[in-house]
């Protein structure tokens, strides 16, 4: 028995999702994405221009979530570091407890897929750690580098963590957690 899909631009999004992460970009046509949505292709077409319209979507709601986690607990008033601690072990837990989200953020920071226009419209998404940087540049406290220097530093690293733990290589527990914020920390700092 078929089940009804009643919330179709959410399948759509999810299967995108789903097949970008298993097979990549190019292989994801939008006869696929309609068929594992469990849609009519023809209804991809009523919320979505085109397939770079549908990523370009699926891209900007996934940085809005990892934002409103990122970000979640964090004020502005925090001294710097335990600023960038709260927002780090945030960071942290979405990517392991949001594995297809981080997954494709990675590859969306990987590959020119995402128009540039919507790629500036998701950096908007990091204004908060952005201007902690700055004010802890301006304070002594973090090293006066370019923010994508800062960014590769501190915060990619989990990224690659997170690929090496899905292939089951590492462990990134409690303990390896601190250790990796220390060496974070210390990556940034004078």
């Amino acid at each position: 028995m078929k089940v009804k899909v009643t919330d179709k631009k959410r399948a759509l999004l999810e299967a995108t999702l789903t097949l970008v992460n298993n097979s990549g970009f190019h292989d994801a046509p939008m006869s696929k994405i309609a068929k594992t949505a469990g849609v009519a292709p023809g209804t991809i077409y009523r919320y979505f221009e085109h397939k770079q319209d549908l990523i370009n979507t699926l891209y900007l709601e996934v940085k809005s979530s990892f934002s409103t986690a990122a970000f979640g607990g964090y004020t502005s008033s925090m001294p710097v570091e335990e600023g960038f601690r709260v927002i780090w072990y945030n960071i942290a837990d979405y990517k392991l407890n949001k594995v297809s989200e981080a997954t494709f953020l990675s590859q969306c920071d990987n590959t020119p897929i995402i128009d540039e226009s919507i790629r500036a419209e998701g950096l908007v998404h990091l204004q908060p750690l952005l201007d902690l940087w700055e004010r802890g540049k301006q304070e002594g406290v973090i090293r006066p580098l370019s923010n994508y220097v800062l960014y590769a530093y501190a915060v990619y690293p989990l990224s690659f963590l997170l690929a090496v733990q899905e292939r089951e290589f590492y462990k990134l527990d409690e303990m390896t957690k601190d250790e990796t914020f220390q060496a974070a920390w210390a990556a940034i700092t004078p």
